[in-house]
């Protein structure tokens, strides 16, 4: 579904070069369920506006659904962002109309391609689990309530693509937690693919891979072990000690590898570029900078 290589986006001033992407690799499959996390600044959301047709790259490889985009003129754009992806924001000012209903809401979209579909919108908001509130402005609604029809907006012209930024940012963690519900329900029932923007950890629970963006670039990835279902029928029986993925360490084209400072650190290596490389018995080793005597 996604393809990036050597992704890269600069933000110009007039004295002043901002390198948001510096060379991004990053590969997703039709129907996959993931999330991309990052601290502030990593160059996520970045990345979440070129998927979704917001922002240009400034070079590299960028194809959604076989189609270049870096190639887009401003029409291929408007008709990408109307017919192949769906965006849910953090911000709900930026998904919903307040003085309409939630049914009108999820109405505007479909009613913009010329189509007059009410059972559409009505279909989309039994999906989320809010037909029994169809009739209700967004002020009588939680804010959980208002998200879940921001993610039924995001449906409502059958989508290939589900973008979310920071989806779970503005409710409590168990709305939070329904809403990756919903997700996951989705990505099973209609096999949309769904990449997450968080800054959550806790969200990799949820998911099928999660891929961490470090200074622009993918610096580790996260793989399920076992299938969802089967981590939910275990959970009863007894806790998963080891997590429920296994993290990767991305190696780019030119052999570098980001590794995480947190491990850095629990080996002593804090105020060094340095690290020593050993090898042995099929393994590479990093070890700390000998200390001068």
């Amino acid at each position: 579904m996604i393809h990036c290589e050597g992704l890269v986006k600069i933000y110009k001033t007039a004295d002043l070069e901002v390198f948001a992407l510096q060379g991004l690799d990053l590969h997703i499959e039709s129907g996959e369920l993931m999330a991309i996390i990052g601290n502030s600044g990593s160059g996520k959301s970045t990345l979440l506006n070129m998927l979704g047709g917001l922002d240009r790259p400034t070079a590299g490889k960028l194809t959604v659904d076989g189609r270049d985009m870096l190639k887009f003129k401003e029409r291929d754009f408007v008709r990408y962002k109307r017919e192949s992806v769906g965006f849910v924001w953090q911000n709900n000012a930026r998904n919903l109309i307040p003085y309409l209903t939630a049914l009108e809401n999820v109405e505007l979209p479909i009613l913009l391609t010329g189509a007059r579909k009410r059972w559409r919108a009505k279909e989309l908001l039994d999906a989320v689990g809010l037909s029994h509130r169809a009739s209700n402005k967004l002020y009588e609604l939680s804010g959980g309530e208002q998200q879940r029809v921001a993610i039924a907006i995001a449906l409502a012209n059958h989508p290939k693509l589900l973008l979310a930024d920071e989806p779970t940012g503005s409710v409590d963690s168990r709305m939070a937690n329904q809403i990756l519900d919903l997700f996951r329900e989705l990505n099973r029932t209609i096999g949309i693919t769904v990449v997450i923007v968080t800054h959550d950890p806790e969200l990799a629970k949820k998911v099928d891979r999660v891929a961490a963006i470090r200074d622009g670039k993918i610096s580790s990835e996260m793989l399920r072990k076992r299938s969802y279902a089967e981590e939910l029928a275990e959970l009863e029986e007894a806790d998963d000690e080891e997590g429920t993925h296994v993290e990767y360490a991305v190696l780019d084209k030119a052999g570098r590898l980001q590794v995480p400072a947190g491990y850095l650190e629990s080996i002593g290596v804090k105020n060094s570029n340095k690290l020593r490389v050993e090898l042995g018995e099929g393994r590479i080793v990093l070890l700390p900078p000998e200390e001068k005597e």
